[in-house]
Order: C-alpha cells, then structure tokens, then sequence
C-alpha cells in the first residue's frame, strides 16, 4: 500500500505515467467507466473545498466506483473530540482509498500512519497539495507539449500558497525551467523552497514586483490572489493589490500562446474579461483536475483500463 502526501513523493517517471493515463482517459473515456466497479472513495475534507472534492467524486463516479465521506469538519466526530488518526483508522474500514483535506500541517502524513487505504493529500495547510499539481503539470504539458524548455512566472501570493510550493518543487525536477517569481516583499517566496528546492538544486531564479517588467517573456503565467489577510495594514494592501490584478491592458505585451493557469477559487486577481482570451488556460485546468485525480485513483488501487 502507498500513500501520497507530497508531490515528491512521485518519481518523474510516475509523473509522467500518471500524465499519459490522463490522456489517455481524456482520448478513450469509455474504455475506464467500469474500472472502478465495486471500489468506494471516502473524501474526508476538515475545511471547504469546491473543486478538489467535486473533482475526486466525478473522478470515482466516472470510473463506476462509489463515493462517502463528510465536507466540513463540524459534520465529523472531530466536533466530539475524535482524533484524526482514529477517524482515518475508522473511515479505512469502509473505503478503499481515501481523499483528505485538513487545515494543519502534516495532517495527511499522520493519518497515512493509521490507515489501512492508501491517502491521498487533498491540501494541508500551506504545506502540499499533490494532486493540484498534478493538475497543473498535466494542464502545461497539454498546452505546451512538454514539461521542461519553458518560463514560468509565479504571481501573487507565493508566500503561503501551497499550489506554488508544490508546483515548484515538481517542475525542479524538469530540465531549462526559467523561473519568476511576481509578488509584493510581504509575499516573497519562503526561505525554505528557496533553500531547498533552489539553492540545493542550483536553479537560477528572479524575483519581481510588476507583471508588467515579465509579461513579455513568459510561457506560463501561474496567478494566485494576493490575500487581504496577510497584510499587517490596510494601507499597504490598497496600495499593492491593483499591481496583481491581470487585465486586457498588462496582456497588451504577453506572447500569443501564453498559457495562463490559476488554481481557482478567483477573487478579481484576472478580470473577467480575461476568460474570454484563448490563453486563458484556468477552467480547462479545472476539467484536467477530474482526469489526473481519475488516472491517480487507479495507479494508487493497481487497476488497468478494459
């Protein structure tokens, strides 16, 4: 039995296996409505989710499994005191693999040390969230045609945003990355992937304040919301966060197969008027979350196409 916790806890080889799965599942979709027959999914989200959850019971429910589990932690016995382990150990009995979302740091790895399923990490804290970026990775390689020879620049919010973690530590593993990181000083990078993920690795980085100084040398823009909340005044939120918000006009210099990827849920980070742009890459990234989580599900149970 194995678990999923961090993005590295897959090989570049699974990477890429579970990606081809995904494609394939995409091109020939009624070969895998069976594989799943008799096999039941438990989500168990601590916090709220949209997408991820959504996507993990599409993803069973497509493949002809079923789905359990709770969306909130206040309609699980955690409101009674139950410890995580021992609703993790409890939960095994009844599901064959388990998706879970939890607050804290490190949630995940400790229930995998109790559970008699395979877990797979939905997101803790601000820490991983693997199967986002499967998302990602699949969505770049679908619109590009290959992981590595590309520029990536990271806006927003890369300080506490634990789909940049995770999607930068993935792409480290790829050859001729470009990386650029977009964010305010309050939002930089932590120290802890600078030092282990770049200067471990050797990999050249840049750091800017403006979309506007990179726009024009980017293959992928990777948005994320730059929060109200982790700004110790008002004042310097209101004077930094119309510089993150991509419109028409900071696209005016971008290249014509700029891919732009964000990991929803938006706020007003890309304008609307942004979705209509054939670069806009964000909802089609959504749609691939449901494939990558459906090739994920069957690696993790060992079962093959019909």
């Amino acid at each position: 039995m194995r678990h999923l916790i961090d993005p590295m806890d897959l090989s570049v080889q699974e990477i890429d296996d579970l990606l081809a799965l995904a494609e394939d599942i995409i091109a020939n979709h009624d070969k895998y409505t069976k594989v799943c027959e008799g096999k039941k999914l438990a989500t168990l989200f601590f916090e709220p989710s949209t997408r991820t959850r959504l996507s993990f019971e599409a993803a069973m429910m497509e493949l002809g499994g079923n789905v359990l589990g709770f969306s909130s932690a206040d309609s699980s016995s955690s409101t009674k005191g139950e410890s995580v382990a021992d609703t993790v150990k409890v939960v095994s009995c009844y599901a064959d693999i388990i998706a879970m979302r939890h607050p804290k740091e490190g949630a995940p790895y400790l229930a995998s040390l109790k559970s008699d399923a395979p877990i797979i990490n939905a997101g803790d804290g601000g820490h991983n969230h693997p199967t986002q970026t499967l998302t990602d990775l699949l969505t770049i390689k679908r619109e590009k045609g290959h992981l590595g020879d590309i520029t990536i620049g990271f806006c927003g919010d890369l300080k506490f945003g634990r789909t940049v973690h995770s999607l930068i530590k993935a792409l480290s593993r790829y050859d001729n990355i470009q990386y650029i990181m977009i964010s305010p000083e309050e939002l930089e990078i932590p120290e802890y992937i600078k030092e282990e993920v770049f200067e471990k690795k050797n990999i050249a980085y840049e750091q800017v304040r403006t979309i506007d100084e990179v726009i024009d040398r980017l293959d992928v823009l990777y948005m994320t919301r730059v929060q109200r909340e982790r700004f110790f005044n008002e004042a310097d939120y209101i004077r930094l966060k119309d510089t993150y918000i991509l419109d028409m006009p900071k696209l005016k210099n971008a290249k014509p197969d700029l891919s732009i990827l964000h990991p929803l849920p938006r706020v007003n980070e890309i304008a609307v008027e942004v979705d209509d742009d054939p670069r806009a890459c964000y909802f089609r990234q959504a749609l691939n979350g449901k494939y990558v989580r459906m090739a994920l599900i069957m690696t993790m149970l060992g079962l093959t196409g019909q």
